[in-house]
């Protein structure tokens, strides 16, 4: 009877650490998923690829950009990047250090991303990815500048007088 509760345990602390072990497995693999979906992403909007660029979206995707101002939804922002695309000019952020946190159940993600970039140097992008299907999503993607501690009020004092006399675009 003492043998049989051993065994029972033992079998029992087998399955916990299988499942455990499992889960851990899948949860990389759904990782490495998301990090080909976000370096494609950013791969197709280098080279200019419009279909390919809002194939990863999902159809209520949100793209919030570095200007205040810039919120769009899906159609909003295929308006706002085809012409850009269609003259032949994409934008190139390479990604240099990336964190993806799967959501308890899988079905979304979140991330956030330090980004190279020729014109604006370092960047950070941040989002959120639903599953669809077998395949990720990007549902909301959100470009930031980050601004160092030591510039940010001398940078806040800057945009608080453009706010007052805006600079015409």
């Amino acid at each position: 009877m003492r043998q049989r509760k051993l065994l029972k345990g033992l079998l029992l602390l087998v399955f916990m650490s299988w499942n455990t072990i499992g889960a851990k497995a899948m949860a990389s693999k759904e990782q490495d998923s998301i990090a080909r979906v976000l370096d494609q992403f950013h791969e197709a909007a280098s080279e200019h690829d419009f279909s390919s660029y809002f194939g990863l979206m999902s159809s209520d995707a949100v793209f919030i950009g570095t200007d205040a101002s810039e919120r769009w939804d899906l159609a909003a922002f295929r308006a706002y990047v085809k012409p850009h695309f269609d003259q032949g000019r994409g934008w190139t952020y390479k990604a240099k250090e990336r964190h993806i946190t799967l959501a308890k159940g899988g079905s979304f993600a979140w991330f956030d991303e330090i980004l190279e970039n020729a014109k604006y140097g370092t960047c950070r992008g941040t989002g959120v990815l639903v599953k669809s299907g077998k395949d990720w999503k990007i549902s909301q993607y959100h470009l930031t500048i980050p601004v160092p501690n030591g510039l940010a009020e001398t940078l806040v004092k800057l945009i608080k007088d453009q706010e007052k006399s805006p600079v015409k675009k």
